[in-house]
């Protein structure tokens, strides 16, 4: 079964309750369709309610199952204004503040989660990825004992030698443009936790360099060697080793030869990049030229889910991080 079945079978399971902060938005209407008619997950659309009914009827769209919520007279409001003046009160945040910034629905959905009434939220199809992440992380936040907000491609392979069943996990491709070696070992234990809980694989994670376990020296040699240290420290249930060269984690023989008795070289089926340049780059390479599917942006170390869409996303992109979402909220 392809992954993406495999994730909207988790999703129809959990039953997760999915803010879709752009309720307004055609292609965010007509995801929400498909997954109400699926049962990937329960819905929330924010907008104003009248604007939903008429371009829904003019399309000739099925939303009817969803929560429709107009954020400007919602009735918690007051309440969750209440709880953002508490949490940002280190800020001076006035409750006249806190109301006219439920306004917002990118404010509105990540109050709603916060406050329990939902489980995680999509959004950025008309929206900057800024806009989005950062009332999330000023109201929802990290996990406990991380910093850093990163973003994973799960890069699907037709050749199912490669990785675990065809599937590479790369990460940070998203957020962080230069991680520090703390932050780089956050992204490879989030990462794996992420793999897990939506790929259902066991993690086997490269901290990729342009170095093999000390062949060349460097300061940025060091830092990945570090932040595999840090990793180690902060989770030593994983399959975590580097530094490594791109060859020695994915060839069985360079790997042997490289890094004898790792049980990740040669066999990776994560690979951490040492910052988002390189990253960014990798994947767009992987599938441009090699025909890998990439699926994500996923969004990771968060309280809860919350995931950015490309302004470009297609109807089926937005279903998909739905049914992704919902595997995160667990």
């Amino acid at each position: 079964m392809e992954l993406i079945e495999q994730i909207k079978d988790r999703a129809r399971l959990l039953q997760n309750r999915i803010v879709l902060a752009e309720g307004t938005e055609l292609r965010t209407l007509k995801a929400a369709e498909i997954i109400l008619k699926e049962k990937l997950a329960r819905i929330t659309l924010l907008g104003n309610p009248q604007i939903i009914a008429e371009l829904t009827q003019k399309e000739g769209i099925n939303v009817s199952e969803a929560e429709i919520i107009d954020p400007l007279t919602n009735a918690k409001r007051q309440h969750y204004a209440e709880m953002m003046v508490e949490i940002r009160k280190s800020k001076g945040l006035t409750i006249d503040e806190a109301l006219k910034s439920l306004n917002n629905p990118l404010v509105f959905g990540p109050m709603m989660i916060k406050a329990g009434d939902a489980d995680g939220e999509i959004a950025g199809a008309i929206n900057a990825t800024g806009d989005v992440l950062r009332p999330a992380l000023q109201y929802v936040k990290t996990l406990p004992g991380v910093s850093v907000v990163s973003g994973v491609f799960f890069m699907l392979f037709k050749n199912k030698a490669i990785g675990d069943n065809g599937i590479l996990v790369f990460a940070d491709c998203a957020v962080m443009p230069d991680p520090d070696e703390k932050q780089l070992a956050e992204i490879a234990v989030t990462t794996a936790k992420t793999a897990k809980a939506i790929a259902n694989i066991e993690p086997r994670v490269a901290m990729l360099s342009f170095s093999t376990k000390g062949s060349a020296k460097h300061a940025l040699v060091d830092k990945v060697a570090n932040a595999t240290r840090i990793a180690h420290e902060m989770a030593p249930e994983l399959m975590i080793d580097g530094e490594m060269q791109l060859d020695a984690a994915l060839v069985k023989e360079v790997g042997e030869l490289k890094s004898p008795g790792s049980e990740v070289a040669g066999k990776a089926n994560i690979l951490v990049f040492p910052g988002l340049e390189a990253a960014n780059i990798g994947y767009k390479l992987v599938q441009r030229l090699a025909g890998a599917e990439a699926i994500g942006p996923v969004l990771q170390g968060m309280a809860a889910p919350i995931n950015d869409l490309s302004r470009g996303c297609s109807v089926s992109d937005i279903v998909n991080m739905v049914a992704i979402t919902a595997n995160q909220a667990g």
